[in-house]
């Protein structure tokens, strides 16, 4: 977050994004598509409500909202219910309509003209926040960046690609946004009746399907957030160290290190109540010194 106390935010928001990427984030991933062919249950979506006031406040922390601008097809159900709070939030509704081959509404390619005009229109606009964790957003994100704006990007944990989580000036994913419950999956207890079919896939056309789990290991399978948090950190502390020439660095100076190397880290997202906490929990790899109220890090000799 930059400094600057006259910052103006623009808010964009691709509403289906986030609302079928939290529902597969909660429901199982693509059950979006496939429950949508046979009716969405209220129960699934309950479970699957999106909180649009944590992301509006959030978004006022960086400044003041001159523009929140939400993008879908209102006329579906999914969305409807949504329309009384979004318009008791002062966001403008930007009706899309599906395209009758694919079902897409196309509201990436409007949030992006839009967003792209509103910064040559409003020229004193200081903030850009896009809620969405889609790879076509890439170029928004870095054209925005080119202009001379800061880019808050939101996703859902799970659904949100990490090439856009890196070309943003910081990124948030939405479960760990204040006031929004962190998603833990309810384990899934095995049904008697789905022990005997589970055979028969290996039965038929044996041939074929025997490409599609060789297509599933083709896809990297996503890291460790804990392990990834930890490189992040040694890397950000051996950078910190050798270009000051120092042996301690001040806490906060690792973490401003950290978020311009990775901007979607949070040790919120990954269970801390603090940076401090956070840098406890890895006293096998780094040293804090707590003795004063500047809290000052450093590697372990055998780090």
């Amino acid at each position: 977050m930059t400094e600057r106390e006259d910052t103006r935010v623009a808010v964009y928001l691709d509403f289906d994004n986030i609302v079928i990427s939290r529902y597969d984030q909660v429901n199982g991933r693509n059950s979006f598509q496939r429950d949508k062919t046979k009716g969405l249950e209220v129960d699934r979506l309950a479970r699957a409500t999106v909180d649009v006031g944590a992301i509006i406040d959030f978004a006022s922390s960086f400044g003041t909202l001159v523009l929140t601008r939400a993008y879908a097809d209102w006329s579906a159900d999914v969305n409807a219910g949504y329309r009384g709070q979004l318009v008791g939030r002062a966001v403008d509704l930007v009706q899309l309509f599906p395209a009758a081959a694919y079902g897409k509404n196309g509201a990436d390619i409007r949030l992006a003209v839009d967003a792209v005009e509103d910064m040559f229109r409003l020229p004193d606009l200081t903030h850009v926040v896009i809620v969405a964790g889609d790879s076509d957003y890439i170029a928004l994100a870095q054209r925005c960046k080119r202009l001379g704006r800061y880019v808050v990007g939101i996703g859902v944990a799970g659904s949100s690609s990490r090439s856009l989580a890196a070309a943003c000036d910081d990124f948030v994913i939405y479960d760990a946004l204040p006031g929004v419950p962190v998603f833990e999956p309810e384990p899934v207890a095995p049904k008697e009746d789905d022990a005997e079919p589970a055979p028969e896939p290996k039965k038929r056309a044996p041939r074929r399907r025997a490409t599609r789990p060789q297509t599933v290991e083709e896809e990297p399978e996503a890291p460790d957030p804990q392990a990834v948090a930890t490189g992040l950190l040694l890397r950000a502390l051996r950078i910190g160290l050798e270009k000051d020439d120092v042996e301690w660095l001040h806490n906060s100076a690792v973490k401003a290190q950290m978020k311009r190397m990775d901007p979607s880290f949070s040790e919120k997202s990954l269970g801390f109540r603090s940076f401090s906490d956070f840098l406890r929990s890895r006293s096998d790899v780094v040293e804090l010194d707590e003795s004063s109220t500047t809290r000052m890090v450093t590697l372990r000799s055998d780090s």
